[in-house]
């Protein structure tokens, strides 16, 4: 056993994980001592994930030794890690919508069912801790937050005194992060181990004890948190000085560049997603959407974009000559041409835009394959150079350069991690397909910006690259739409933003000094919003 079991509640020695030729984990020695908040920091790629997998059973280490509560183990299944009370919440939860709170937490255990039993040891953890979950609600009725008190009650239920949070704020409101916060610290105090995964850095200074830092699949270091700061964890994670350094500078003589009027938008089943929304967005500016997951934020975006089918109301393009143009008579094709781009980074990043099978320079050419076929210089004259191409399976009247030049450009910019422009996207991680996806619609020089998510589990480096590129969109003066899911970057990068509650609008407010606190109370109340400015 070792010296230190009474202390720690997990060691890991010379912890090493291969795939192949590539080693995700790299002889990493660490501990979570009982008791404490630690968070895991690194950069997409930096062995994060892997490690977290090998303590909860999804994978098994190549080489080292890993310790719970000082006895050497062998974790081969997740069932395996529960029974030594360990308990992993992943970002995207895994319940049964038509199951009610308590059918999901007992789901899977042994023996009958025992409702009323289960729902009285439910209450019993949830008044030790601080939860709030009513116990017989459906989780298809239950907000994003609600979900995830379910997911972190279930694991406790089970006996858990060692639990891994991967992004559990990714979607909560400030108010329902600090409700949060405050359930760890109560599990802290009550000498449970907890592992926190997240990029917002501001989380990081205010919820954790200590920070242990990988970089490249090797241990970095650590620190105490009270004894650093965010930009000395930055740096430490990236090997160099990084700062987000957007100067946000006043919108000139913006012109109103896409109108909404009245819009609404209904689900297949005929229920709102979108409610009468009406607002203006303009010429060399960032109007940010804020809102809770599932206010509407994707369905609107998409309808501007010509993808999403409009219940009622109006979606304007305004020409250069103040002329209106109404979005909806037009394809989706139309709209594009129009210069109206619409990144929007899904879970499944590759279910939208692009081609998993094509690589990076082909799928930079499918936009402007869609603007219209540009012809080479002298292919029109030259028809037996043309049948050649058409002979090897080549379209003549494509332009393969610029994409190719254009995938170049974005590989270099965004640090893109891949072999080469030839490379297809599936086989690059899924924060290197979200470079590419991003960059490409920046890089078409839009007159409207439509960016949903575009950093959305990228590393601190990486999205500080994205931030300022989408801040020279606006200075170019391109009109910018963003939707993000970090409020403190939210407030940041908008000139003015939307806030989305159930999917109308609870009032559009200047981003500089705009109190965080107030628009987290304006995304949970559709009522009293401020109005348009």
């Amino acid at each position: 056993m070792s010296e230190n079991a009474v202390e720690y509640a997990i060691e890991l020695k010379g912890i090493t994980k291969r795939f192949g030729t590539v080693v995700a984990n790299d002889n990493i020695s660490m501990n979570v001592r009982k008791g404490e908040i630690l968070a895991l920091l690194g950069e997409n790629g930096s062995g994060k994930t892997t490690l977290m997998n090998m303590i909860s059973g999804i994978y098994y280490p190549d080489e080292g030794e890993v310790y719970i509560n000082g006895r050497q183990v062998n974790i081969t299944s997740p069932k395996i890690a529960l029974e030594l009370g360990i308990g992993m919440v992943h970002q995207h939860f895994k319940l049964v919508d038509v199951l009610t709170a308590t059918e999901n937490i007992i789901l899977g255990l042994p023996g009958p069912l025992g409702i009323k039993e289960a729902q009285a040891k439910i209450r019993e953890i949830c008044d030790r801790y601080g939860f709030q979950v009513d116990v017989n609600k459906k989780v298809y009725e239950m907000t994003v937050s609600e979900k995830q008190t379910v997911e972190i009650v279930k694991v406790l239920y089970r006996g858990v005194d060692i639990l891994i949070l991967d992004e559990p704020t990714a979607v909560l409101t400030p108010q329902e992060a600090e409700r949060l916060f405050r359930v760890m610290w109560r599990m802290r105090n009550d000498g449970k181990a907890l592992i926190i995964i997240t990029h917002k850095m501001h989380e990081v200074k205010e919820i954790s004890d200590r920070v242990v830092v990988l970089r490249k699949g090797q241990y970095i270091g650590e620190m105490n948190t009270e004894d650093s700061d965010i930009q000395e964890m930055t740096n430490m994670m990236v090997g160099r000085s990084v700062t987000l350094n957007i100067e946000r500078k006043t919108p000139e003589n913006p012109a109103p560049k896409i109108v909404v009027e009245n819009l609404t938008i209904l689900d297949e089943e005929g229920v709102p997603k979108i409610s009468d929304v009406s607002f203006t967005a303009r010429t060399g500016e960032i109007l940010g959407i804020a809102g809770i997951s599932g206010s509407g934020q994707k369905e609107l975006l998409e309808a501007i974009a010509g993808l999403q089918k409009v219940e009622n109301g109006h979606i304007y393009y305004v020409e250069e000559d103040g002329s209106k143009t109404d979005l909806m008579n037009l394809s989706s094709r139309q709209i594009q041409q129009k210069g109206v781009a619409l990144s929007f980074v899904p879970e499944d990043r590759l279910g939208m835009g692009l081609v998993a099978s094509m690589n990076i320079a082909e799928n930079m050419m499918i936009r402007s394959f869609r603007n219209g076929p540009i012809v080479e210089e002298g292919v029109e004259r030259n028809k037996a150079e043309a049948l050649q191409k058409i002979k090897r399976g080549l379209n003549p009247f494509t332009d393969r350069k610029s994409p190719r030049k254009l995938a170049e450009t974005v590989v270099e910019e965004l640090n893109v991690v891949t072999p080469s422009i030839n490379t297809p996207v599936k086989n690059l991680s899924g924060g290197n397909v979200q470079k590419v996806l991003v960059g490409r619609e920046i890089a078409s020089k839009p007159k409207v910006l439509l960016t949903a998510y575009a950093v959305r589990g990228l590393d601190i480096n990486s999205s500080y690259q994205i931030y300022e590129l989408i801040n020279k969109q606006k200075e170019e003066g391109t009109a910018v739409i963003y939707v993000g899911e970090d409020l403190d970057v939210l407030l940041e990068l908008s000139d003015r933003i939307m806030v989305l509650c159930g999917g109308r609008v609870s009032g559009i407010i200047d981003g500089p000094g705009a109190d965080k606190n107030e628009v987290g109370l304006m995304m949970t109340n559709a009522e009293g919003g401020k109005d348009e400015k």
